[in-house]
């Protein structure tokens, strides 16, 4: 196999180990705040909460890609 084929598999594996911790941030972030109802909120077209929930995703992109780069 060659590197430039290892590089691009590597990608795709760093990419879903990415969306995998993400997706499970999002879900720990949902259950410590258990006041709020964020789908619910979110099915409702509540502005605040979705600004909320993008910074939140950013903020642990950017801690993810730190950790896995």
């Amino acid at each position: 196999m060659n590197n430039f084929t290892f590089d691009i598999m590597l990608s795709i594996v760093f990419g879903i180990i990415g969306i995998i911790l993400l997706i499970t941030g999002y879900v720990v972030f949902d259950k410590v705040l258990k006041k709020i109802d964020f789908d619910e909120e979110l099915r409702n077209k509540n502005t605040a909460v979705a600004i909320v929930i993008a910074g939140f995703m950013i903020a642990i992109g950017i801690i993810i890609s730190g950790v896995v780069a």
